[in-house]
């Protein structure tokens, strides 16, 4: 019994020890993750404005871009200030119309120090990137 005891905290302890070991693997860069999201896509011709009523969600990639959903499009935009991205902010977009354009702006606030103002992003053009047909 002494002996099933012991290999079950063995076990327990080895459990615990490898949880790390399984996170330590390399994270991604920016251009790395942008790179995964549009795998199997092309790039169309940039637009100024996107539908931001049409828009399914928004994906920030750390100091590289906002990668936004629009049906079966996804649009990449790389704004000006694009090393102030950072998964810890809050976006704060003010709209003036309907669509998300050039050069509006983006307000980023810490999530972590009671939502203090921390920067802005200013919206370049957003690139179309469509999945490529399957070649048969």
């Amino acid at each position: 019994m002494k002996t099933l005891a012991i290999a079950a905290t063995l076990a327990l302890g080895a459990s615990v020890l490898g949880v790390p070991v399984a996170d330590a693997r390399p994270k991604l860069t920016g251009e790395e993750q942008l790179a995964k999201i549009l795998q199997g896509r092309q790039a169309g011709k940039p637009v100024t404005c996107i539908p931001y009523s049409q828009t399914n969600n928004v994906t920030l990639i750390d100091k590289t871009a906002l990668v936004y959903r629009v049906g079966g499009t996804v649009y990449v935009n790389r704004p000006t200030n694009a090393d102030q991205l950072n998964n810890d902010e809050i976006m704060v977009t003010k709209l003036y119309t309907s669509q998300l354009c050039r050069l509006d702006t983006i307000q980023l606030r810490d999530r972590f120090a009671g939502h203090m103002w921390r920067g802005f992003v200013s919206l370049q053009d957003f690139v179309p990137y469509t999945k490529v047909p399957d070649a048969k």
